[in-house]
């Protein structure tokens, strides 16, 4: 990700409504939400959330998948991957052990499994 996507999402995420709608949608991977849902759990007219779909989309950290009547919005994890890593490049100079704390706090919800012993 380049300095120019960075601000873009970034800038996409500094507005309230903006931000819980992407927090709800991580939070909903990976079902995702219909517009009109999203618009009723944040309590926004309908219009006024497809302009912060809009403008979420642009940013590219939502995707959305026409079903039927409905539109279907994911967070496109893979973009907020890499406007992490984007963030954290250099991390503490290199220093595992400063880093360490951070990383764990970013993992809390999702521990990586643990690799299965060895039969051989």
């Amino acid at each position: 990700m380049d300095e120019n996507k960075t601000i873009n999402a970034l800038s996409a995420l500094a507005q309230p409504t903006r931000l819980q709608t992407f927090r709800l949608l991580v939070a909903s991977e990976p079902n995702g939400v219909a517009a009109g849902e999203l618009a009723r759990l944040a309590n926004v007219p309908q219009n006024t959330m497809s302009a912060h779909l809009s403008i979420m989309a642009n940013s590219g950290l939502i995707t959305s998948e026409r079903q039927s009547r409905s539109i279907i919005y994911r967070a496109d994890l893979e973009t907020f991957r890499a406007l992490i890593l984007y963030l954290l490049q250099d991390c503490c100079g290199g220093n595992a052990t400063l880093c360490a704390p951070l990383i764990a706090d970013l993992t809390p919800c999702c521990p990586l499994p643990e690799a299965a012993p060895s039969t051989t």
